[in-house]
């Protein structure tokens, strides 16, 4: 992203001025999560398909008996030194790393800090079958000890077959990188997960484009989409959507439901904690599409007559 030096200069202001409301005045609540709780089940017992939120853009996804986490950001904070500032909001984690199930992959959509984290990755590598990652991102999981054989990666529109599931990448409007150089070395994507009955979608970060529709042509209808939905500015808007742009690539997807992520766990931009999901929430409700907004830890049964329609965010 490129600025010009007043916008600059008036971004500077505002960080330096800061919004008391950019961080919650405490710690948020979380759900506490055991291995028996992970899986969301029928009346009679039978296992459903089921998300659960831990927070930012971390996803527990179970389909089809299987355990899939998306974009495990677990770490205390979003940087190549985390223990300076911006700590997470909910100061812990619905459930231990170490008492999580086996995973049978963990998918991810960029390499940026928020998205992958080293030590997160430390923990979770005994319990993964498979890491599956767009191009270029390979080389930072091999650098952290992860076994290359572990690792598939794809560019744009690769489809894969994985012990009966289909994923495919999928194209994003956003950037990729770590350091001050090297910017966009690595590809950044969102990802269509289909099992036999149910069908996801998961953004990635992206700004607003006309890529969504094609995805929608592509791989619609969705039971479930995962968007992104906060860290916002119209100054960036072309690599984070606004939350009235997240109901709008719903539907240009073709979701059935939809659940904000980006949000509510680390500050990265300007706005109040809270605008993602209220902004999201209210522009869904003008337009008539279903959208839930999980508390952290809480799994959710897809796809299902009724969904959480908490405001606990307020």
């Amino acid at each position: 992203m490129n600025m010009s030096f007043g916008k600059m200069l008036k971004l500077l202001y505002e960080f330096i001025r800061g919004n008391p409301n950019r961080k919650p005045k405490r710690p948020l609540p979380v759900v506490p999560l055991s291995k028996d709780k992970l899986f969301a089940k029928t009346a009679t017992g039978e296992e459903q398909a089921s998300v659960t939120w831990f927070g930012h853009s971390a996803v527990l996804l179970r389909i089809d008996g299987m355990t899939l986490f998306l974009d495990p950001m677990l770490g205390r904070a979003p940087s190549p030194f985390p223990i300076f500032g911006n700590a997470r909001y909910s100061r812990k984690l619905p459930i231990e790393i170490e008492e999580l199930p086996e995973l049978d992959a963990v998918i991810f959509s960029h390499d940026h800090y928020d998205h992958l984290d080293y030590g997160t990755i430390r923990k979770l590598r005994g319990k993964v079958k498979r890491f599956f990652v767009p191009l270029g991102v390979a080389a930072h999981l091999e650098r952290w000890g992860i076994d290359p054989a572990k690792i598939s990666e794809h560019d744009w529109w690769e489809e894969i077959e994985y012990e009966g599931l289909k994923l495919a990448t999928a194209p994003a409007r956003h950037f990729s990188g770590r350091n001050v150089v090297g910017r966009n070395g690595t590809l950044w994507c969102s990802w269509i997960i289909q099992g036999k009955n149910e069908n996801v979608f998961f953004s990635g970060d992206s700004g607003y484009g006309p890529h969504f529709k094609e995805i929608g042509e592509r791989y619609g209808p969705f039971d479930l989409t995962l968007i992104e939905c906060g860290q916002y500015d119209e100054r960036w808007a072309a690599i984070h959507m606004m939350p009235e742009e997240t109901v709008q690539a719903n539907a240009d997807v073709r979701g059935k439901a939809m659940v904000p992520i980006h949000w509510g766990a680390f500050t990265l931009a300007m706005h109040d904690w809270f605008d993602p999901p209220k902004r999201a929430s209210e522009a869904a409700r003008e337009r008539g599409v279903t959208i839930t907004v999980p508390r952290i830890g809480e799994t959710v049964a897809f796809p299902a007559a009724d969904y959480p329609a908490s405001d606990w965010w307020k």
